[in-house]
């Protein structure tokens, strides 16, 4: 039986997928986003070291609730991807014995080879998608983004069903040009089934301070609902000339 490293949990999720949801965040993140607000999952050194039967331990006295909703567990981070062989027996687990919707909550940063066996026992993954220009994801979150690309396109091929996840910054992930250039690229995806921007805030800026840390979006204010729409305009006119360009690749 595997073991995780577990940063904490939270038993009356209704964010991280459909229903009402175990969420589970593990320990350990191979970026370090600017805007993170669990800056202290990042250490893969860190958290209580869980075995799979603890967990289905906390889960199951929620059960009928998540069934009743149409809900179930999401794994989180941290990056769970870096845990794959314990959130793949975890998922397992949660099927055989309730029959729970499962959804992973990513990053996108992994190799696919890495992931097989947890993506056979996921029915979701939410990708987020933090930015398409790969320098600008770099300086945002300490780490290239063709990894995550190349996952989402990976994901895509396989048939994975998806929810797309994009946390609007302003100054940092509002760029029109780039909006569109991410709706293409959704629009170019099999399986996604949601669109989701996010918008920044500033709820984990404490967790920075009281780790020492220097806050890299000070000053940087949440964005307002026009601000939000407007990014999901100009996301959804990119998707609909990713449809389109995708469309005129198969019929030729």
């Amino acid at each position: 039986m595997h073991t995780g490293r577990i940063h904490s949990l939270e038993t009356f999720g209704t964010v991280d997928g459909p229903g009402i949801r175990f969420v589970l965040f593990l320990q350990g993140c191979a970026l370090q986003c600017g805007y993170c607000h669990n800056p202290d999952s990042w250490d893969t050194q860190a958290g209580a070291l869980k075995s799979v039967d603890d967990i289905l331990r906390e889960i199951e006295p929620y059960v009928e609730y998540y069934r009743r909703s149409g809900g179930g567990i999401t794994v989180t981070g941290g990056e769970p991807t870096l845990q794959a062989p314990f959130v793949a027996e975890l998922f397992r687990a949660c099927k055989e014995n309730w029959g729970l919707h499962t959804a992973l909550d990513s990053s996108g940063f992994c190799e696919p080879s890495r992931a097989e066996a947890l993506l056979d026992a996921t029915d979701l993954v939410l990708l987020d998608l933090k930015q398409m220009d790969g320098g600008a994801h770099r300086e945002l979150t300490s780490q290239p983004n063709d990894r995550i690309l190349r996952f989402a396109r990976y994901l895509s091929d396989r048939g994975t069903k998806m929810w797309i996840r994009r946390v609007l910054i302003p100054g940092w992930t509002d760029n029109a040009d780039e909006l569109r250039e991410l709706g293409r690229f959704i629009g170019g995806l099999e399986g996604v089934e949601k669109v989701e921007v996010l918008p920044y805030h500033r709820m984990g800026v404490y967790k920075w301070h009281q780790l020492g840390k220097a806050y890299p979006l000070e000053g940087v204010l949440e964005p307002g609902p026009e601000e939000t729409a407007r990014a999901w305009r100009l996301i959804s006119h990119g998707i609909e000339e990713g449809k389109r360009e995708l469309a005129l690749m198969v019929n030729t």
